[in-house]
């Protein structure tokens, strides 16, 4: 029986258009996935609402069912639970994250940057095993052991992490005098990463095999993109923001010059000057859709003699 409903697991209207859902899922996407510490039952919740609410033919046949919840035609929330496992069956790797600072103009020109970070890389005496090692007594080396819960009427059986070997089926004898049982030691990692032009703030880039060794595989490395302002630009959306700093010599002139990461751009002061007012050059910001501009703030500096 289908006890969830997919307009609350993505928390928008029965009336909520196609573009709110989809915003509504990537938001929610972010914050509840796996590689950022959330619940991965709740991001596949997530994902299997969206699977059916962003599909038009598949949200009609779902609002259809549940005003004619005996007229069948349509799995129910486990059903498609299961089937979204099911069509996602691969071996789950885990992933390490790290925040990484990243200027404005670094982003538009897609640069490559350096990355510099800790993590956990396989011990080499013992070869990432963590030494001599037996099957696990409690679980006989599946990782899993069946527990009974509820009482009378009410009993289920669930399968649980073993907690004797941490679900790795297999129990240290003889630990490894280096890494003492673990299989990982300490070590700083370089590698470079190809920036997308206009990454913005929170987004993230995924380098697979370049995070932490654990349980005898190398994870993927999650990067998380935090924007910061450099040399006097800014990212707000897609539009290329520029502080430029005038003296009153400065402002007398017919024209300034930004530097514009393209190439310098000469623009020409207006009639009146008003500081608190922007200046626009349409189409010179992000090169995304919708593209970008460039807005330019006047800042008078000076000294008063």
């Amino acid at each position: 029986m289908n006890t969830e409903n997919y307009y609350d697991i993505l928390g928008v209207s029965e009336k909520a258009t196609q573009d709110e859902i989809k915003k509504t899922y990537k938001k929610l996407a972010k914050e509840k996935h796996p590689d950022v510490g959330g619940s991965e039952e709740e991001f596949k919740k997530i994902s299997v609402a969206y699977d059916i609410l962003g599909d038009e033919q598949k949200r009609n046949q779902y609002d259809m069912s549940r005003q004619n919840p005996f007229g069948g035609g349509f799995p129910g929330f486990d059903e498609m639970f299961n089937m979204f496992n099911r069509g996602n069956r691969r071996q789950q790797v885990h992933s390490t994250v790290i925040t990484v600072t990243v200027g404005t103009l670094e982003s538009y020109l897609g640069k490559v940057k350096q990355l510099n970070f800790k993590r956990k890389s396989k011990c080499d005496p013992c070869n990432g095993t963590g030494g001599d090692k037996l099957v696990c007594h409690e679980c006989g080396g599946s990782g899993n052991v069946i527990r009974q819960m509820g009482s009378g009427m009410f009993i289920q059986m669930v399968s649980m992490t073993c907690n004797t070997c941490r679900g790795s089926g297999k129990i240290i004898k003889n630990a490894c005098h280096v890494c003492h049982g673990t299989g990982d030691k300490d070590e700083i990692k370089t590698i470079d990463i190809k920036l997308p032009h206009g990454i913005d703030d929170g987004q993230f880039v995924k380098v697979q095999g370049s995070g932490d060794f654990r349980n005898g595989v190398y994870g993927d490395l999650v990067v998380r993109v935090q924007i910061t302002p450099e040399n006097g630009f800014e990212k707000i959306s897609n539009n290329l923001i520029y502080n430029k700093v005038l003296n009153l010599d400065e402002i007398q002139k017919d024209d300034f010059i930004v530097p514009h990461p393209d190439g310098d751009m000469s623009i020409k002061f207006p009639d009146t000057i008003d500081t608190s007012k922007a200046l626009r050059v349409k189409n010179k910001g992000f090169k995304q859709q919708p593209q970008g501009d460039l807005v330019v703030n006047l800042i008078l500096k000076f000294t008063r003699t």
